[in-house]
Protein backbone atom coordinates (compact mmCIF):
# COMPACT_ATOMS: atom_id res chain seq x y z
CA UNK A 1 0.00 0.00 0.00
CA UNK A 2 1.39 3.38 -1.00
CA UNK A 3 1.11 6.25 1.41
CA UNK A 4 1.75 9.94 1.50
CA UNK A 5 4.08 12.00 3.60
CA UNK A 6 3.38 15.49 4.93
CA UNK A 7 6.43 17.64 5.61
CA UNK A 8 6.96 21.34 6.21
CA UNK A 9 9.52 24.06 5.78
CA UNK A 10 10.09 27.13 7.93
CA UNK A 11 7.59 29.25 5.96
CA UNK A 12 4.38 27.37 6.85
CA UNK A 13 4.39 25.59 3.52
CA UNK A 14 3.46 21.92 3.78
CA UNK A 15 4.44 19.43 1.10
CA UNK A 16 2.41 16.32 0.28
CA UNK A 17 4.51 13.59 -1.29
CA UNK A 18 3.24 10.23 -2.53
CA UNK A 19 -0.28 8.94 -3.16
CA UNK A 20 -3.46 10.69 -1.99
CA UNK A 21 -5.68 7.64 -2.38
CA UNK A 22 -8.33 5.94 -0.30
CA UNK A 23 -5.88 3.22 0.76
CA UNK A 24 -3.21 5.75 1.75
CA UNK A 25 -5.46 7.59 4.22
CA UNK A 26 -4.73 6.14 7.66
CA UNK A 27 -5.43 7.00 11.28
CA UNK A 28 -2.11 8.83 11.28
CA UNK A 29 -3.20 11.05 8.41
CA UNK A 30 -6.38 11.90 10.28
CA UNK A 31 -4.24 13.00 13.24
CA UNK A 32 -2.39 15.26 10.81
CA UNK A 33 -5.28 17.73 10.91
CA UNK A 34 -3.64 19.40 13.90
CA UNK A 35 -1.07 21.02 11.60
CA UNK A 36 -3.89 23.31 10.45
CA UNK A 37 -3.86 24.91 13.90
CA UNK A 38 -0.12 25.68 13.84
CA UNK A 39 -0.38 29.02 12.04
CA UNK A 40 -2.95 31.51 10.82
CA UNK A 41 -1.77 31.11 7.22
CA UNK A 42 -0.77 27.75 5.69
CA UNK A 43 -0.01 26.64 2.15
CA UNK A 44 -0.10 23.03 0.97
CA UNK A 45 2.06 22.20 -2.04
CA UNK A 46 0.68 19.21 -3.96
CA UNK A 47 3.30 19.11 -6.72
CA UNK A 48 4.74 15.77 -5.52
CA UNK A 49 1.43 13.89 -5.40
CA UNK A 50 1.87 10.86 -7.65
CA UNK A 51 -1.68 9.50 -7.75
CA UNK A 52 -5.00 10.69 -6.34
CA UNK A 53 -8.52 9.34 -6.08
CA UNK A 54 -11.76 10.18 -4.29
CA UNK A 55 -10.14 9.39 -0.92
CA UNK A 56 -7.53 12.08 -1.56
CA UNK A 57 -10.25 14.50 -2.62
CA UNK A 58 -12.11 13.76 0.62
CA UNK A 59 -8.94 14.47 2.60
CA UNK A 60 -8.54 17.89 0.94
CA UNK A 61 -12.16 18.70 1.77
CA UNK A 62 -11.58 17.72 5.40
CA UNK A 63 -8.47 19.94 5.53
CA UNK A 64 -10.59 22.81 4.20
CA UNK A 65 -13.28 22.18 6.84
CA UNK A 66 -10.74 22.04 9.65
CA UNK A 67 -8.94 25.15 8.45
CA UNK A 68 -12.24 27.01 8.82
CA UNK A 69 -12.73 25.62 12.32
CA UNK A 70 -9.21 26.73 13.28
CA UNK A 71 -9.68 30.05 11.43
CA UNK A 72 -6.59 29.35 9.35
CA UNK A 73 -6.17 30.78 5.86
CA UNK A 74 -5.44 27.71 3.74
CA UNK A 75 -4.07 27.73 0.21
CA UNK A 76 -3.21 24.94 -2.21
CA UNK A 77 -0.26 25.17 -4.58
CA UNK A 78 0.31 23.02 -7.70
CA UNK A 79 -2.96 21.10 -7.55
CA UNK A 80 -2.63 17.95 -9.69
CA UNK A 81 -4.95 17.62 -12.67
CA UNK A 82 -6.29 14.34 -11.20
CA UNK A 83 -7.68 16.22 -8.19
CA UNK A 84 -9.05 19.06 -10.29
CA UNK A 85 -10.87 16.55 -12.50
CA UNK A 86 -12.30 14.70 -9.49
CA UNK A 87 -13.47 17.97 -8.02
CA UNK A 88 -15.20 19.01 -11.24
CA UNK A 89 -16.89 15.60 -11.57
CA UNK A 90 -18.20 15.80 -8.02
CA UNK A 91 -19.39 19.39 -8.35
CA UNK A 92 -16.79 20.74 -5.95
CA UNK A 93 -14.49 23.57 -6.91
CA UNK A 94 -10.93 23.57 -5.58
CA UNK A 95 -9.67 27.11 -5.17
CA UNK A 96 -6.18 28.17 -4.32
CA UNK A 97 -7.34 29.98 -1.12
CA UNK A 98 -9.84 29.17 1.66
Amino acid sequence: MSSFKLTTDDNNIYFVEGDLKFLSITKESIKSFNFLNSSKKISINLSKVKHADSGGMALLIEWIKHSKIYQTQLSFINIPEQLLTLARLSGFEINDHY
